[in-house]
C-alpha cells in the first residue's frame, strides 16, 4: 500500500467508481469527481458481488453503515455493509479509497490520534469500520471525524432544525472531536491520489465538543437557541463513544483541512 497510483482520471469510459453516491460524503465526491460513475445504494448494493461491465481504475468507496447506535443492535448488518461490502469493492481489482472513522479509537488519551496509534474501538460501529480497513490491500484508508454536509442526516442539519423549533437544546459536552465538512474532505481526497497508499488521518483543523459545535451552528445561523451542556451518561445512547477522538496526521505531505468553523460557514452557505 506504500506506492503511488497512476492518474485514474481522464476522458473515455468511466475510470472512477463512486459507491454511496446518495450520502452526504457521496454528494461532495460527486462534485469533486464529476466524471465518476456515481452509484447510490439503490443503484449498487455493495453487499452483493459487483458486476459493472467495465474495469474501474479507482474506487471511491463512500458506501457505509453509519448508524452508530443501530450498529449496537445489528452488528451483523454493520459488518455486512462495512466489511463484506468493502471486500466486494476490493475484489474489483482497482485501488480503493476507503473512508474510515475516528471511532476506531477508544478515546482514552487527550492528545490527537495519529496513524501509528493502535486502534481499539469501543463499539460495534468502530469494530466494523476497523475490520473494513483490513479488506483494503491496495489504496488509501482515510480516517476522518464527525462529518457534516449540506445533504443527508448529520448533526449540523439536526441542530438547524431543532434551533428553529426550540428555545434550548441539551447537547453532550464531554466528547471532543474534529467536525469535518465533507466538501473539504472530498477536495483532500483528490490530493491523496498523488500520495502513497496506506492509512491517512484527514480531519478539520481545530477541535470541539458536540455542545460547542451546536453553539457555533446557532451563532452562525443567527438562531436564538441556548445550548444546555449534558454528559454522555445523561444522554443515554446505546453505543459507547470515544470521549476524545481528534485526528491529526504524522505523515509527510498529508492534506491539511481548514478549521471546522470555516467548514461550518461553507456548509451553511449551501443551506
Amino acid at each position: 500500500m506504500e506506492h503511488g497510483q497512476p492518474d485514474p482520471l481522464g476522458a473515455g469510459p468511466p475510470r472512477v467508481l463512486l459507491t454511496g453516491a446518495g450520502g452526504q460524503l457521496g454528494a461532495a465526491l460527486r462534485e469533486e469527481f464529476p466524471g465518476a460513475d456515481a452509484r447510490s445504494r439503490a443503484e449498487l448494493d455493495v453487499t452483493e458481488p459487483i458486476a459493472l461491465g467495465y474495469a474501474p481504475r479507482l474506487v471511491l468507496h463512500a458506501a457505509a453503515w453509519t448508524d452508530v447506535d443501530g450498529a449496537e443492535e445489528d452488528e451483523a448488518g454493520a459488518l455486512r455493509i462495512n466489511v463484506e461490502g468493502t471486500r466486494n469493492v476490493a475484489a474489483l481489482g482497482a485501488p480503493v479509497v476507503y473512508y474510515s472513522s475516528d471511532y476506531v479509537f477508544d478515546g482514552a488519551r487527550r492528545e490527537p490520534y495519529v496513524e501509528s496509534d493502535e486502534p481499539a474501538p469501543l463499539g460495534a460501529y468502530g469494530r466494523s469500520k476497523l475490520l473494513g480497513e483490513r479488506e483494503v490491500s491496495d489504496g488509501w484508508i482515510v480516517r476522518s471525524s464527525w462529518l457534516f454536509g449540506w445533504t443527508g442526516h448529520n448533526f449540523v442539519r439536526t441542530m438547524l432544525r431543532l434551533g428553529a423549533e426550540r428555545d434550548e437544546v441539551r447537547v453532550v459536552d464531554d466528547q471532543r472531536g474534529s467536525p469535518t465538512y465533507v466538501g473539504h474532505l472530498a477536495a483532500a481526497t483528490r490530493e491523496l491520489l498523488g500520495l502513497p497508499g496506506g492509512v491517512w488521518h484527514v480531519a478539520a483543523d481545530g477541535e470541539a465538543t458536540w455542545a460547542e459545535l451546536a453553539g457555533a451552528v446557532f451563532e452562525e445561523a443567527g438562531l436564538d437557541c441556548q445550548v444546555v451542556p449534558i454528559s454522555t451518561e445523561e444522554l443515554g445512547r446505546p453505543a459507547p463513544r470515544p470521549a476524545y477522538s481528534v485526528l491529526r496526521s504524522e505523515r509527510e505531505g498529508a492534506p491539511t483541512l481548514p478549521h471546522w468553523r470555516e467548514g461550518l460557514r461553507e456548509c451553511l452557505a449551501r443551506l
